[in-house]
């Protein structure tokens, strides 16, 4: 391997046809988040800064670059739902990408069903066969290494319910490939499916 390597600081700008960024850290999960404002109105969306961060209690997160309406509606209500992105989905999810104004209903645009949920009063995509509930926990404004806000802002929700298509579940085992997830890459259009072909193993060291 060369040990010749490209070095940039990003503040100054990387001098490459595309940034590379998100395409190192990736592919990544997506954050389709399900949210309903106050006054009743549902947003779907999709975000490619998302992730788990904790087991107990289960808390997942996904950044809003912008203040957008899923971080809106968040605030006004506290709760949302994440529904898992897969192959089958993929033009419906990027149909919920759309520029549109808030009063558009993304379920409808994408031509989705939403599903009432058992603790919260936002809706799962019905048509997702993996969705949680989520009550939010925190929303942290991020910042820079100086100290400067920046127009992002990190949701954390604690997972309060789980819903799984049985056929998911084999001997009471998730299968993740099974699912077909989706994940996204670095370029403006690039997504990656997980398969079982991908799967390898390695135990923890004792």
């Amino acid at each position: 391997m060369s040990e010749e390597v490209c070095f940039y600081e990003p503040a100054l700008g990387h001098g490459l046809p595309h940034d590379p960024f998100n395409a190192i850290v990736g592919p990544r999960p997506i954050g389709w988040i399900s949210s309903r404002a106050s006054d009743g109105k549902l947003n779907l969306a999709p975000y490619s800064f998302f992730n788990a961060f904790n087991y107990t209690p289960p808390i997942i997160g996904f950044a809003s670059v912008g203040a957008k309406d899923s971080l809106r509606n968040i605030e006004q209500t506290g709760e949302f739902c994440w529904n898992l992105a897969t192959r089958p989905l993929a033009a419906a999810m990027n149909q919920t990408c759309a520029a549109v104004p808030p009063e558009v209903d993304e379920f409808a645009l994408a031509g989705l069903t939403p599903e009432a949920s058992r603790l919260v009063k936002v809706p799962r995509v019905k048509e997702s066969p993996v969705s949680f509930e989520c009550k939010l926990s925190q929303i942290v404004q991020l910042q820079s290494a100086a100290g400067q806000q920046v127009n992002s802002w990190l949701i954390l929700g604690e997972v309060v319910g789980v819903h799984i298509a049985t056929a998911l579940l084999v001997d009471g085992i998730y299968q993740t490939a099974l699912a077909q997830p989706i994940l996204r890459g670095g370029g403006a259009a690039d997504y990656f499916e997980i398969t079982q072909d991908m799967l390898f193993k390695m135990a923890r060291p004792t």
